[in-house]
């Protein structure tokens, strides 16, 4: 296979990247096994199924307890000559209840608005620079660096006097200090 970056020829099928311009070859070989294009690209414009519990909802659920509890209810129980108590009963719960569902829904529910049809992660200003072309030489950022070596001399342990020559890296004794107290002790305790 060829790169189709930079059209250098690779050494095996299974080479994940270009060793010259480092283009991603099993992304390339994945869109080449599937005729052209990515399955994954067509799942990303698939509308997941509608949600019955989002804001849209919950507002107009909340609207309509108004104007069922405040309108019709107390309307129709007004006509029937009911009594007043549950006719203001009816009034406070088409109120106050549609308030509680409002602030919840607006709250607690989700946006009905698909997450990924917000605005762009990136602006165009923050995407990387993209190649002139594809079949053409690549640009020099982005190329890979060229190998480095480094001798194994240059790691060698620091000479006498250098910094690290202090004796600050070597433990002193714990017990060099503290076995002499013990004895000390001891030597009292014994009678004499």
């Amino acid at each position: 296979m060829h790169c189709p970056s930079c059209g250098q020829q690779q050494a095996n099928e299974d080479t994940k990247f270009c060793s010259r311009c480092g283009l991603p070859l099993s992304l390339v070989a994945e869109v080449v096994a599937q005729g052209g294009y990515l399955p994954q690209l067509a799942q990303l414009n698939e509308k997941p199924p509608p949600k019955l519990f989002n804001k849209k909802n919950g507002v107009f659920f909340s609207i309509s307890w108004f104007i069922f509890f405040t309108l019709f209810t107390t309307s129709f129980f007004g006509i029937l000559n009911g009594p007043d108590e549950l006719i203001a009963l009816m009034a406070i719960t088409g109120v106050f209840g549609s308030m509680i569902f409002l602030l919840g829904s607006l709250i607690f529910l989700q946006s009905s608005k698909p997450s990924w049809a917000g605005k762009p992660a990136f602006s165009q200003a923050q995407m990387p620079p993209m190649p002139a072309t594809l079949h053409g030489r690549p640009t020099a950022g982005m190329a890979l660096p060229p190998q480095q070596t480094q001798p194994a001399a240059d790691y060698r342990s620091p000479g006498v006097g250098a910094w690290r020559d202090t004796n600050d890296l070597q433990p002193t004794s714990v017990t060099e200090g503290t076995t002499r107290l013990l004895d000390q002790e001891e030597a009292k305790k014994l009678p004499q």
